[in-house]
């Protein structure tokens, strides 16, 4: 944020840690006609300003765009104090508040060019260090709608992997090394938490074996539990939900952590060849 602040020093405005007051003087600034975007450490942004996210941006139906910097397990070593492991679960909760969780630098950049015209309450998570890309500055991007990558394109898959943010590098590489074995496998970068992409889940239900979730974040009331909850609803099927632990996560970097819990590449690809042995 630093250049930003330096080259507009009039709409930049630090209100030191106080995530309270960060989000009550935003919804204030939009109330008098500006956009704002709020940008604090997401284990914090979505615990101890909760009510005034509820009630100054979402109830108020104010034009803020909550950022949640260092999200997930961003922090890594700093452990469960630090981690944001339910904050997607709390912010969708909220009547009216968007989530979205961006996969790289060119997603997120157009998602910003998108939120910064648009009126309606949202929260962004990003992560604290830079993440692979998957896309490039050419990308096709249209808000609230999933974009779907895969090594080859297919009627039929053995299996989608419907995943969002940090984890979308890691679903990647998983199929392409299970196309490398012959098992075709598309992934959803389902972005858009809430609103959820419902066309773009049962299409991937409609022609896959078994759908799978990934996600950074606790298996309760995240992108796993919205995604069963419609395939429930509409498409009954096997899915499978890798998600973190309802639990206190162990410390360690991202990379450390996704490979503990099977979130990575390696621990992903292992669970789609076993979960497809099983099918039969």
């Amino acid at each position: 944020m630093a250049p930003f602040a330096d080259r507009f020093p009039k709409q930049f405005v630090e209100l030191g840690i106080a995530e309270q007051n960060l989000v009550t003087v935003s919804a204030g600034l939009a109330a008098m006609g500006k956009k704002v975007f709020a940008a604090s450490p997401a284990s914090f942004l979505s615990t101890r300003s909760y009510e005034q996210a509820k009630v100054d941006v979402a109830y108020s139906h104010t034009n803020v765009t909550l950022i949640g910097i260092s999200g997930g397990v961003s922090y890594g070593a700093l452990g469960m104090t630090h981690h944001s492991c339910q904050d997607i679960a709390t912010m969708a909760a909220l009547p009216g508040m968007r989530v979205y969780l961006p996969s790289d630098r060119f997603q997120t950049a157009k998602l910003m060019e998108v939120l910064l015209l648009d009126e309606d309450p949202a929260y962004v998570r990003v992560s604290r260090s830079a993440t692979e890309d998957v896309y490039d500055e050419h990308m096709p991007f249209t808000l609230n709608k999933a974009n779907r990558i895969a090594p080859s394109e297919r009627k039929q898959y053995d299996a989608a992997i419907i995943t969002c943010g940090e984890l979308v590098p890691y679903a990647v590489k998983a199929a392409q090394t299970l196309e490398r074995e012959g098992i075709a496998v598309q992934v959803i970068d389902m972005y858009c938490v809430k609103p959820l992409d419902e066309e773009a889940v049962l299409a991937a239900a409609a022609n896959s074996r078994i759908l799978f979730t990934a996600e950074e974040h606790a298996p309760q009331g995240g992108l796993g539990a919205a995604v069963c909850q419609l395939i429930c609803e509409k498409h009954p099927m096997k899915v499978v939900q890798r998600a973190l632990p309802d639990g206190h996560i162990i410390p360690g970097n991202n990379r450390e952590i996704f490979a503990y819990y099977g979130l990575d590449d390696t621990g992903l690809s292992e669970e789609i060849r076993r979960q497809l042995q099983d099918l039969g």
